[in-house]
């Protein structure tokens, strides 16, 4: 098929990076800021931002269950660090007004990792992405305290205060990280979605 259009959730968040990273990886790309927009689309990224603010834009701005039917019928959806909390079922710590999109099988906890000035750097093996490790950013990342069943587990960190923190997860259609691949210029994880956008259309 020809490349795919994948949309980047604009309420909130470094959609430029993620359109630009896309369109590098061989999609067609454009930031989603009205349904009409969503509806066009073959895939849907949810950026990092802040996933409070990005919940309450997306219940105000009458997205949230567009969102949600969009994810139940089966549209690919790729969720970093905040996007990630808005694709899981369980987040532990949120607010009691936040809401998720939800979908992915998997348990939560927001700012895991410490406040902004705790952000850090990992190469995380990926074996779906080949020998080279993935040179992660993770900035006030979230993780992953539990999965379901059918949940793929495809990367974990190596530190030893950290060692099997899972930051990366795959459950059919969709796909989330906790780190910010956008940042880096290493396509992979934007090439492996895209793939799945493709094969999804």
């Amino acid at each position: 098929m020809s490349a795919p259009l994948i949309g980047v959730l604009a309420l909130q968040g470094d959609v430029r990076e993620h359109v630009r990273s896309l369109e590098c990886a061989g999609a067609r790309s454009a930031a989603v800021r009205t349904l009409d927009q969503l509806a066009q689309v073959d895939g849907l990224v949810i950026p990092g931002g802040e996933s409070t603010t990005m919940s309450k834009l997306a219940i105000l701005d009458g997205f949230l269950e567009p969102l949600r039917a969009a994810r139940a019928s089966g549209m690919p959806m790729y969720g970093s660090c905040a996007g990630m909390i808005m694709l899981a079922d369980t987040v532990t710590d949120a607010r009691p007004d936040q809401e998720t999109i939800g979908g992915l099988d998997v348990t939560v906890r927001r700012n895991a990792f410490g406040r902004q000035v705790d952000s850090f750097e990992a190469d995380l093996p990926i074996p779906e992405l080949g020998p080279t490790p993935f040179r992660a950013v993770f900035i006030r990342a979230p993780q992953v305290d539990a999965v379901g069943p059918g949940v793929e587990v495809l990367a974990t960190l190596s530190r030893d205060s950290d060692a099997g923190t899972i930051v990366a997860v795959r459950q059919g259609p969709l796909l989330a990280t906790a780190f910010h691949p956008e940042l880096t210029g290493d396509l992979r994880i934007h090439e492996m979605f895209v793939e799945s956008v493709r094969r999804s259309a």
